[in-house]
């Protein structure tokens, strides 16, 4: 077995090339392929538990606190019980295996969801329903429509015409356009003919398992043939059967090897920046521990040296100590174990209480619940909350997470008169609501009841037979190259198989205003006019391109005119417009502005006359330029743009593509807390520009866009490092010499350049530009480049890719990352960052279950990140150093006590009150503070965005902070060791009795540190609650309750050997010198505390302390409700519909390959 398995491995490294065999599992089994099961989750039953431990122990205070029971085991060292140990490390890392084991078991969960689910298979010459993880390589799956695919197949037969197929590709790359695969002819003939596919026994030779999503090669050997394959013929896992009744393929790829798997980046162990800080900070405790110790240890050698054994007569050594020196050897371990509390291991016990808490306060939050589908906002992991308080890059899709991707027909400019805004009776523009009436389309039947609109005047224009209007409708429902679902209507309900949404949401537009696209086949359109049918002769279509801008029909009509309609650019449609358009093109241009300003995708239409003659010859130049072979584009070109010429204006669209709801709010705050956010998308560059428009991370204010789109390293080094030259040529020029100087000065390095940039830039890259700059030689001055720009946006990019550009900026940057997506493509990229947020939305839950925490809608990122994350980082920061500070001061009064005991490793404190410090009276009042402190409130939070900034400097916490926070546990252990013991040297009680005995001295040193410990806590505490005032007054209480009863007869009865310090307490504390010493020790410790912070408010008050007296001085007014203005972009950008378009079904539908012989 061991064997196979290595055998199994090493030919996966190997593979070159796979071969498969239809229908032939014996064949292909001897390869040893995957097979079809996934697995994201980490561990197995049987290995959780080594795993879990191994990554457990990873933690340096875990390990540290192994040591230490080991140490405690040795009764020669040992001055506390072993059990003082080993039960909060066990309780610590049961609590994390449970944890760590809850989140693998929904990863289990979700894996088999997706293994479970059912597939025809043909197996034994029939169809059976097999399990998706039974599947193998060479299986021959039927799929019906709506279906997910299952493994990467190859296509071989489909329902349609030339069998055809459409499939949505939304989990792989965002889009949710269909896209059209093709079988190859010789397999298209085995139909659905069950017998024909089981005979089937055609070999692929292709290309091994690999990530790119738009490539494949191989060769189907059939019947003594080759055929050639390509991706065009290939149906990926995680694609949507749509609009195909049925379809048969041949698994290639299964499982890990196909490609959406592997664009699946690996689970990685998420730990905070704070927990590495930790790790490094217990390293030097642990430095500083040993430090300790052997100081005390030279300490006892010199003492029992010189000292002790003058008095071996009643203070005998151990039978193993023989000197000074071993015994100094034995008391260091000794002291190790004393002082180990300054790292107690209820620290971490503590900290995943407070990480738990925080994570319910997410999911409990009811303004991150999205009642349209009742989702609310999950942390999935427990264990990175306060990170989302130190985010500095955002990464983010664009389709479904940015973009609902629903385009909506809003307006439109017909003969220089815009449509699409409503006016109140005094002719005043309104704005549209919830409550505005929308426009009654019940005069056609085959109206969309989902299309709303709002200017009832077009709807009149339309009745009255406006010919302008007419012909803007009749242009819209001729000029594209949608599909109709003719076969799939249903009660009045027309279905458009449409390329994209854009296109989509315009021939929707027509239907509605009485121009319905009906049908097509390769020499005709129908349409009904106005309830009338009406059939077009398609003598053309001069189909879309990125260079043209625009698409064009030819069509002739009933009444034998020959017709000419283009839609496109309006930079491209206005140069070719005829002379006589010029005052309506001014005012078209005018109004296409203020489309623009308002973020809308505009798009200018135009027509022609043809003269039949003209038309015959141009036909004629038309087939000469389609049959060269040589430059065959730039002729066909040229002959397009022959025709193309001296068109009339009949107006402009403007389409909404809509975001989702807040996303301009959300980027703008998320901007103003100094976030820097970029789109990393699968969708076409233009389309993500137009978004970037319409979230305002594009502007016209901006100086410059830097469009890299290079095809070798060369072109892209050179274009970014001329962006880069010209950023910083801009930069000196607007900098005098001194203050450039300066600005580098303070850079000290290249790297940061950025931060002398005070313009704004933008970069937009593509994905196959972006494949060079992501090399070795080039990621450093891609990074360096677009952290200069203000914007950064990557378009076709692979979910590889996407998590490649994270880990750059992760490694590089040192910056927390954030990646936030809705789809399969970027599960790899959600991995890959510090925090992974998932989005519950349109293109499933893959995204979700990837997650570390998922939402309903992006806007609530910037809730989750400047309120839970925000609270989250301080809390827990503050939670720490004042745990550091309080274990200093308890621990270091026993190092003090060394040097007057003898260094005999005898404590200050009884070994009750050392057990029962940390774990009772200490442990409530700093959970409060870690679980509900807040130094603003959440609407402060949510308006400073600046408050943020703290966080993603980590000024809260850090090494500087940690120093500070030892050196007052240091001043503090110094004041509650030498006050009381200076008071008590030779001092007598007020009845005249000695009271300067060791127990006495250990009581008033114990009840000072809780006094003091808990009046500190009480000044850390930002946000005083009902809990926090019981917790922390009510450990003191129970802490004087508690010390009574242990120092009580009838325990000390009970249990002699453990409770010695009997009616200790009752003599101690009923002496008012006693008390006296108590106040002046707390007083010493606290007034330099209250000094400090009273001076630093009021002479230098951070960004929280004004805000705070803002908020203070507010509360006895009454609030003011702020509203946030619609940003709305100020852009004179357009035609971003045509730019975003790409080559259309053109010539697939006057091939006629498309469409369904008449019965």
């Amino acid at each position: 077995y061991i064997i196979c398995l290595e055998f199994s491995f090493y030919f996966f490294i190997l593979e070159e090339e796979r071969e498969v065999k239809a229908n032939d599992r014996g064949y292909n089994e001897k390869f040893q392929y995957a097979n079809n099961r996934i697995k994201t989750s980490k561990y197995k039953i049987l290995t959780f538990l080594p795993i879990n431990l191994i990554e457990q122990f990873q933690r340096v205070a875990n390990a540290y606190f192994l040591f230490l029971l080991i140490l405690q085991l040795i009764p020669q060292v040992s001055s506390l019980s072993w059990f003082t140990t080993i039960v909060p490390l066990v309780l610590v890392l049961t609590i994390t295996a449970v944890k760590d084991a809850t989140d693998d078991y929904f990863r289990y969960k979700s894996d088999s969801h997706v293994n479970n689910r059912q597939s025809q298979v043909l197996i034994g010459g029939k169809l059976q329903n097999e399990k998706w993880m039974n599947v193998r390589v060479g299986d021959i799956i039927k799929l019906e429509n709506n279906q997910f695919v299952a493994a990467d197949l190859l296509l071989l037969s489909s329902s349609e015409p030339h069998s055809l197929c459409y499939i949505e590709t939304a989990e792989l790359d965002g889009e949710t356009n269909l896209k059209v695969r093709q079988a190859l002819t010789v397999t298209s003939e085995l139909g659905a003919n069950i017998s024909r596919l089981a005979e089937f026994n055609g070999q692929v030779i292709s290309e091994p398992p690999n990530n790119k999503l738009d490539q494949f090669r191989g060769t189907l050997l059939w019947k003594g043939n080759k055929y050639s394959l390509n991706n065009e013929k290939m149906l990926l896992r995680g694609c949507v059967l749509r609009n195909t009744e049925w379809c048969f393929g041949i698994v290639i790829f299964a499982g890990p090897d196909t490609k959406l798997m592997q664009n699946s980046g690996k689970t990685k162990l998420k730990r905070t920046s704070i927990d590495r800080l930790m790790n490094t900070l217990v390293l030097w405790i642990f430095g500083f521990l040993i430090f300790m110790g052997i100081i005390l240890a030279i300490g006892n050698s010199i003492w029992e040296y010189k000292v002790g054994t003058q008095h071996q007569i009643y203070l005998l050594w151990h039978e193993v100590e023989n000197n000074a020196a071993f015994s100094g050897f034995l008391n260091f371990w000794s002291y190790i174990i004393i002082l180990n509390t300054v790292v107690p291991i209820s620290l971490y016990v503590s900290v995943e209480v407070i990480r738990l808490g925080h994570s319910y306060f997410i999911n409990w939050d009811r303004k991150m619940y999205f009642s349209k589908k009742e989702t609310p906002a999950e942390a999935r992991t427990t264990t990175l909350n306060e990170e989302l308080g130190q985010i500095e890059y955002i990464f983010s899709d664009k389709t479904g997470t940015l973009t609902q991707n629903i385009m909506t027909f809003n307006k439109c400019s017909i003969n220089g008169k815009i449509y699409g805004d409503t006016y109140d009776e005094l002719g005043h523009k309104t704005e549209i609501t919830e409550k505005t009436a929308p426009v009654d389309f019940s005069f056609n039947p085959l109206a969309d009841k989902k299309f709303k609109f709002y200017d009832h005047s077009l709807v009149e224009a339309v009745k009255l037979g406006d010919p302008r209007v007419h012909d803007f409708f009749r242009l819209l429902s001729l000029c594209h190259t949608v599909m109709s679902g003719e076969k799939k209507v249903f009660l009045g309900e027309l279905i458009y198989q449409a390329q994209s949404p854009d296109e989509g949401a315009l021939v929707t537009a027509a239907r509605n205003f009485g121009f319905v696209f009906r049908s097509r086949t390769p020499e005709t359109i129908t349409v009904q006019e106005m309830g009338k049918p009406v059939t077009y002769q398609l003598l053309a279509i001069l189909d879309f391109s990125n260079v043209r801008k625009r698409m064009t029909v030819i069509v002739r009509n009933p009444e034998g005119q020959l017709k000419l309609y283009c839609k496109g650019a309006d930079t491209v449609l206005f140069e070719r417009l005829h002379p006589s358009n010029q005052d309506l093109m001014y005012v078209t241009n005018d109004n296409l502005n203020e489309f623009a300003g308002e973020g809308l995708r505009t798009l200018v239409l135009a027509c022609k006359n043809l003269d039949e003659d003209y038309f015959t010859n141009w036909l004629k130049a038309l087939h000469r330029a389609s049959i060269t072979l040589d430059n065959r584009d730039e002729l066909l070109a040229a002959v397009y743009e022959d025709i193309e010429q001296d068109m009339m204006l009949l107006g402009a669209t403007a389409i909404e593509d809509k975001l989702q709801e807040g996303v301009p709010e959300t980027i703008a705050m998320l901007t103003l807390a100094n976030i820097k956010i970029w789109v990393l998308t699968g969708d076409k560059q233009e389309t993500a520009m137009n978004i970037g428009y319409s979230c305002n991370m594009l502007t016209d204010d901006m100086n410059e866009f830097f469009i890299v789109a290079g095809h070798t390293v060369t072109e892209v080094r050179g274009e970014l490092r001329k962006a880069k030259a010209r950023m910083r040529g801009r930069s000196t020029s607007l900098l005098n010499g001194s203050v450039f100087q300066e600005k580098l000065k303070e850079c000290q390095s290249d790297s940061c350049f950025d931060e002398t940039i005070t313009e704004e830039y933008a970069l937009i890259i593509n994905g196959h530009s972006l494949a060079y700059a992501l090399e070795v030689e080039l990621e450093e001055e891609f990074l360096e480049t677009a952290c200069m720009c203000k914007t950064v946006i990557c378009s076709r990019v692979t979910p590889l890719q996407k998590a490649k550009v994270v880990e750059l900026v992760k490694k590089n940057k040192k910056a927390v990352t954030l990646a936030i997506g809705d789809g399969a493509n970027d599960v790899s990229m959600i991995k890959s960052a510090h925090i992974g947020v998932g989005l519950s939305g349109q293109e499933g839950m893959q995204a979700a279950l990837a997650s570390d925490y998922s939402l309903a809608q992006f806007r609530y990122l910037q809730r989750l990140l400047l309120v839970h994350g925000r609270w989250s980082y301080l809390r827990v920061c503050k939670f720490l150093c004042y745990f550091f500070y309080k274990n200093f001061a308890f621990t270091l009064v026993h190092f003090w006590f060394g040097f007057f005991c003898g260094f005999s490793a005898q404590t200050v404190y009884e070994q009750w009150f050392i057990t029962l410090f940390n774990i009772v009276y200490t442990s409530l009042p700093v959970l409060a503070m870690g679980l509900f402190d807040q130094d603003v409130n959440e609407q402060s939070s949510m308006d400073y965005s600046r408050l943020y900034e703290p966080g993603q400097l980590n000024l809260l916490f850090n090494k500087r902070r940690f120093f500070i926070c030892v050196a007052h546990g240091i001043y503090t252990s110094l004041a509650l060791f030498f006050i009381p013991f200076g008071a008590y040297l030779n001092t007598a009680g007020d009845d005249g009795k000695h009271i300067a005995d060791y127990q006495s001295f250990a009581v008033t040193v114990a009840t000072s540190l809780v006094i003091v410990v808990s009046v500190q806590i009480g000044l850390d505490t930002s946000y005083w609650t009902a809990i926090n005032h019981f917790f922390i007054w009510g450990s003191v209480a129970f802490y004087f309750a508690i010390l009574f009863a242990m120092h009580s007869d009838g325990i000390f009865y009970m249990f002699p050997s453990q409770f010695s310090f009997i009616g200790n307490t009752r003599n101690s504390l009923s002496q008012v010198s006693g008390w006296l010493v108590i106040f002046l020790t707390s007083v010493v410790c606290i007034m330099p505390v209250v000094a400090v912070r009273f001076l630093k408010v009021d002479l230098y008050p951070t960004l929280s302390d004004k805000v705070l007296y803002k908020q203070k001085a507010k509360q006895r007014q009454k609030p003011l409700h702020r509203y946030m203005r619609r940003i709305r972009r100020t852009s004179s950008r357009r035609s971003a519909y045509a730019f975003a378009h790409q080559e259309g079904y053109g010539e697939l539908i006057t091939s006629g390959k498309n469409m369904r012989v008449s019965s």
